[in-house]
């Protein structure tokens, strides 16, 4: 395969579409040159970049966080394994906090389901300590999103 790749290459591929390529490029987690004909060209390691962009979104992980991970990198040269190690430790971390607030909301959904009462009063996830009595009577969520 070529040094340099166009955006078609980059985009069969990566398995997606060229204006993806182009989004990412605007949102500065991928860069492109221009040759002497005025069409981009990618490095091969934009495959790399774009691959985990890719996984990471899977994994709920937004693009600013992609970004700011990315500027992490190395410029003016391909990221060695010991770089992706770095940032992927660095997601460790964030993952696990989240994969226990979701188990969390999990286990409180279930209950909710589970309980059926459709009570505000005493609900651990839209009342804890019933706060809600402060705003008066009756389904003040359901108030509260008419006015909204």
């Amino acid at each position: 395969m070529e040094a340099e790749l166009s955006v078609g290459q980059v985009a069969k591929r990566c398995g997606i579409n060229v204006s993806a390529i182009h989004f990412y490029e605007q949102k500065g987690l991928i860069s492109s040159w221009r040759n002497q004909g005025n069409q981009r060209r990618y490095a091969r390691d934009v495959i790399r970049r774009i691959s985990l962009i890719k996984a990471a979104q899977q994994l709920g992980i937004s693009l600013d966080e992609i970004h700011l991970a990315f500027a992490s990198l190395p410029s003016g040269r391909t990221a060695t394994k010991e770089d992706w190690a770095d940032l992927s430790n660095a997601w460790k971390q964030s993952l696990t906090q989240r994969i226990i607030k979701m188990q969390k909301l999990k286990d409180l959904l279930e209950g909710c389901i589970g309980c059926g009462c459709l009570s505000m009063k005493n609900c651990p996830l839209y009342n804890p300590d019933d706060l809600l009595a402060k705003q008066g009577p009756g389904p003040v969520l359901l108030n509260n999103q008419d006015t909204e």
